[in-house]
């Protein structure tokens, strides 16, 4: 697999290839995700629960994702590597850009990710004005969880799901390279995929987005938590954590992955 840019992934998305994305904490999993042929490889905040034994992702600060983002770095070859911005550090635009910078000089970062809509707007706006690849969150946010009240789809309702696609495009308008869209009905998800030229990724949005995201450790079933729906234990088909990985990014290429099962009407 040749380098994989912000503008290899657009051409993926106008070629109608679909890209494959996995979380990464460490560089041994790195290594075995580049050996696969992931794209994308995101440093989530999702550390936090699979990791650090913690609830939610709320708990995770800067410096655990810095520290994980160069762990991962030193296993990157090829795939572009994305990390999180956690929790209330990006409050403000500058502070973004402080939590950034220290993301990409520190930890080795090609590109953040942040969650919201319109909030975020001009935040997105500064930090890709400073050249720094923007990743957007839509749907689902975890780092909102209480006061989203819960784990539950979004944009089931027209209002909400009209508000979905006005931010979308805004985020993409503002300077965003991609979109994460977690946990919204696939019809929503295939319009907004098919109305943006960046590249959507989904995860518990249906087959029809430019590419998948799942948490590592949901896919190979060894999340001590409740596995979510959207989620598939692929280790439990194949006999090592390797021929996961790679049944993983088979399933996501072949839109085999992910199946009725694991999408929300």
């Amino acid at each position: 697999m040749s380098r994989v840019t912000t503008a290899s992934l657009m051409q993926m998305k106008q070629k109608g290839e679909k890209i494959a994305v996995l979380t990464s904490y460490d560089a041994s999993f790195t290594v075995l995700l580049e050996n696969a042929g992931v794209e994308v490889i995101l440093v989530g905040d999702s550390l936090g629960m699979v990791i650090q034994g913690q609830e939610s992702t709320l708990p995770v600060d800067v410096d655990d994702m810095v520290y994980h983002t160069q762990c991962v770095a030193r296993g990157r070859r090829n795939a572009l590597l994305v990390s999180d911005m956690p929790f209330m550090s990006y409050s403000s635009a500058d502070q973004a850009l402080g939590t950034a910078g220290r993301l990409m000089k520190d930890g080795g970062a090609h590109m953040v990710k942040l969650e919201g809509g319109a909030t975020q707007l001009e935040t997105v706006r500064q930090l890709t004005a400073n050249g720094i690849p923007v990743c957007a969150h839509l749907g689902l946010l975890p780092q909102s969880v209480h006061k989203l009240g819960g784990y539950r789809v979004q944009g089931r309702d027209e209002e909400s799901a009209q508000i979905m696609k006005e931010d979308a495009l805004a985020l993409e308008q503002a300077g965003a390279q991609m979109l994460v869209l977690e946990c919204v009905p696939k019809a929503l998800a295939a319009e907004i995929s098919q109305s943006l030229a960046i590249p959507v990724i989904g995860i518990g949005a249906g087959p029809d987005c430019d590419g998948q995201v799942l948490v590592l450790y949901d896919m190979l079933g060894i999340t001590p938590r409740y596995a979510p729906r959207f989620s598939k234990n692929f280790l439990a088909e194949t006999h090592s954590v390797a021929e996961a990985i790679a049944a993983y990014v088979k399933a996501v290429k072949e839109v085999k992955f992910p199946a009725a099962e694991q999408s929300f009407e």
